[in-house]
């Protein structure tokens, strides 16, 4: 049969893939004989006999792929740093022990299924079984080890379900920063800074005083979250942008019923953003066993596919915003704290840290009847309550169990027990039909809408938890399509103050810009999906663009009113416009809002920066913030305006943690060179930055197009690469197409896998 790859990838790719050789295996805890297919992007094909066999053999590869990443993980999550890297990840050991699960495992694993700590059982079983490999294959250890000195360690089951802080959670950081911000102003000040919605006026909590929440309250909480750093830097674990961090994480998808399809079936779209990182955070795998063929991605340190289909069902994911978090203030005494009219003492418990090349630290954490404690002075205490520290809220593992549905009613079964993230989830099938449906653990507040501190002393608990048909659901809607963007997609007359489960939602630029395609035309093909993935339209910077003074004639004024609002890569207006918004004019906005913190109000919400750009003393700021941008732009793109391009400073960085600690062909390998990039955090093509430098930080991590039912003729896209290993040829292999918007392949029929096969390892049991 003659392919219908583009030559533009397998050329390259396949004389990227000539190192890859056949092998084979014989490992322990393998039931029958399985084989890995690796395709030339890079993408594991696992084909097992037993259904078991195909969670073991995703374990495997997924150590063959990403050692290094898991092992750095897992020692992340559990505390475990300081046993290979030193004194200096104590704090961080202490802050992860702190938010892991510690409560009971037999409720646990039932939450995510009848099966899934045999699922569990078998990936780590997997993992394992590629480090005994390494034992009497050393060729195979990953260089990152070597370069630090330290070999892997096992893994077990209960790893992949009590590590919780790598998933996206919310909302303490934001109430400490509306706290903070009302201490220093007042609530309507908070309003600017983050809108809420559907309308909500939010109030202090009787017996809160926002002034006695610390400025560093949360460190030990956003080390806790913060990834591992190299060299030993421990500032740089705690970043001051991580809750801008939070506002930028975000994801698109749609999905089209066959009605306004090209093809007669549904489409299914779906491009998950995170911040970009080396390895990738997202890892694609196709599992084959007796009752199971699905294929996607998800992370490679967890069992099963979360983004992806089936051989019946599509289905993707964005972030939607239920409140799962709570900040408590105590009045303390010693070692106890005021709850009603007693006084209860903390509970404490004491562990022991190995630490690399000394003797063993001992940590003490303390927790209250809320969660664990992040702070504490002589008079106060903070701790924080979050309900991805109940039983069944491992972020993403629930979706072994959806991923095997075979209709709309066992997934929505499915989704019923599905905890953290909270999420937007898109469905399509092959009988035609398509929804949408978000889940997530959402407490019950009888008496206030959790968008501040509050006192630990009893007057403010959750009440149990709602029901999932609480949230609204779309089955086949009249419109023909559906889709999210994390921005506030309630229906209008859902009862928000029955049931209010959060009002802070991301902005709905890239939301309404979906919309407004989807509606655009009557039929849509494949392509017009990879298009709107690919949409470098800013429906913000018109708006933005509009409230420039006429009076304001300019270079730089001039230059912008004749713009488009197209964020292209080449386009010089573009540049002046990012240069103007995020290193000039929004830290001027702050300032005038916060003068003693601009800090805090930096990451203001866009749409209520336009109002104020109505405002007298707001408007004259546009004219200097408008020239001083324009002279910085002639300093960093020349003095010539016609070259200016937005892609020249807005460019790709992938670095690998490790590469300063690498020389000679391994330092080559470990490179990624950098690409420029249009968009922006507004546009659907999201390409966010966290610094006034303006490189791309965060984006599209893994893309899909699906048309459901003509699996084969699905794309995707995953960056840098699908290994993590420097010396394979898919280490980098998808920077390049993902960089220049291009797509790959996402191969399904055993025929087409094999008539694109890279290289094949065959397992066999030991």
């Amino acid at each position: 049969m003659k392919s219908t790859i583009p030559v533009f990838f397998t050329a390259a790719l396949l004389a990227a893939t000539a190192a890859a050789q056949d092998r084979s295996y014989a490992v322990s805890g393998l039931e029958k004989p399985a084989d890995i297919i690796v395709d030339e992007w890079g993408v594991p094909h696992i084909y097992a006999n037993t259904h078991y066999d195909a969670f073991f053999v995703q374990g495997f590869n997924a150590a063959r792929d990403r050692l290094w990443q898991i092992d750095t993980w897992r020692r992340r999550g559990l505390g475990h740093l300081s046993e290979v890297f030193g004194e200096d990840y104590v704090e961080q050991d202490r802050a992860n022990r702190l938010f892991m699960y510690r409560g009971d495992m037999y409720r646990e694993w039932l939450a995510y299924g009848s099966d899934a700590k045999k699922i569990a059982e078998s990936f780590t079983a997997g993992i394992n079984a590629y480090i005994d490999l390494i034992g009497t294959n050393p060729e195979l250890m990953p260089p990152e080890f070597g370069l630090l000195g330290y070999e892997p360690a096992r893994w077990h089951a209960a790893d992949v379900v009590r590590i919780r802080s790598h998933g996206l959670l919310r909302n303490v950081g934001n109430e400490v920063g509306r706290a903070r911000i009302a201490c220093l102003a007042d609530l309507d000040t908070a309003a600017i800074w983050t809108r809420l919605e559907p309308d909500w006026t939010t109030e202090i909590p009787d017996g809160l005083d926002p002034c006695e929440i610390p400025a560093d309250v949360l460190r030990t909480y956003s080390l806790a979250r913060s990834g591992v750093t190299f060299p030993d830097q421990a500032a740089a674990r705690s970043s001051p942008d991580f809750e801008l961090q939070n506002r930028l994480d975000g994801s698109n998808n749609w999905v089209i019923s066959p009605s306004r399809t090209s093809t007669g079936r549904p489409i299914l779209a779906n491009d998950p953003h995170r911040g970009h990182s080396v390895p990738s955070l997202r890892y694609i795998s196709h599992l084959v066993a007796p009752g199971m063929n699905v294929i996607g991605a998800g992370e490679p340190s967890l069992p099963g596919i979360s983004i992806g289909h089936n051989d019946r069902i599509a289905f993707g994911l964005t972030i939607f915003s239920i409140d799962q978090e709570d900040l408590y203030v105590y009045e303390k005494q010693g070692n106890k704290y005021r709850y009603g009219d007693s006084w209860l003492s903390f509970r404490t418990v004491t562990e022991k840290v190995k630490v690399r090349g000394q003797a063993d630290s001992t940590i003490a954490m303390s927790f209250t009847r809320h969660g664990p404690v992040i702070y504490e002075n002589e008079e106060k205490a903070f701790a924080v309550r979050a309900g991805w520290l109940e039983p069944g809220m491992a972020p993403y593992f629930g979706s072994v169990e959806y991923m095997r549905a075979a209709n709309w009613r066992e997934f929505l079964g499915a989704l019923n027990r599905w905890g953290a993230p909270s999420e937007n989830q898109v469905y399509a099938d092959v009988e035609g039909n398509i929804g949408y449906k978000p889940a997530g653990l959402f407490p019950n507040r009888p008496n206030w809408d959790g968008l501040l501190p509050v006192p630990g002393d009893g007057r403010y608990e959750w009440d149990g938890f709602h029901d999932m048909d609480v949230l609204p659901v779309e089955y086949n809607p009249a419109r023909g399509f559906t889709g999210t963007a994390n921005s506030m997609n309630l229906p209008a007359n859902y009862p928000i103050n029955q049931y209010p489960m959060g009002f802070e939602w991301v902005e709905p630029w890239r939301y309404t810009r979906m919309w407004q395609f989807l509606e655009e035309k009557r039929t849509y093909g494949l392509n017009d999906s990879t298009v709107l993935q690919r949409d470098y339209q800013s429906l913000l910077a018109p708006e933005i663009i509009r409230r420039i003074p006429d009076t304001l004639s300019g270079p730089a004024a001039r230059m912008l009113k004749s713009w488009d609002g197209v964020l292209s890569l080449d386009s010089g207006p573009g540049a002046l416009y990012m240069i103007w918004m995020y290193r000039h004019l929004r830290p001027a906005i702050a300032v005038e809002l916060l003068p003693e913190e601009p800090g805090l109000v930096a990451s203001i919400d866009h749409r209520e920066l336009i109002e104020l750009l109505a405002q007298p003393n707001f408007i004259e700021l546009i004219g200097p913030t408008l020239d001083a941008a324009y002279a910085d732009a002639s300093t960093v793109l020349g003095d010539d305006p016609s070259v200016w391009a937005w892609g020249s400073i807005h460019r790709t960085r992938f670095t690998h943690p490790l590469l300063h600690l690498a020389s000679g062909e391994l330092a080559e390998q470990m490179a990624y060179p950098t690409y420029p990039r249009g968009g922006s955090m507004h546009t659907t093509n999201n390409t966010s930055f966290y610094s006034p430098a303006l490189r791309v930080d965060h984006g599209a991590s893994y893309r899909q197009v699906l048309d459901v039912g003509n699996w084969d003729a699905a794309t995707m896209t995953n960056v840098p690469g699908q290994s993590g290993d420097p010396r394979s040829p898919f280490y980098d292999n998808l920077l390049q197409g993902w960089a220049e918007d291009r797509s790959f392949p996402l191969l399904y029929s055993r025929e087409k896998v094999l008539e694109h096969q890279a290289f094949r390892i065959d397992l066999t049991p030991k």
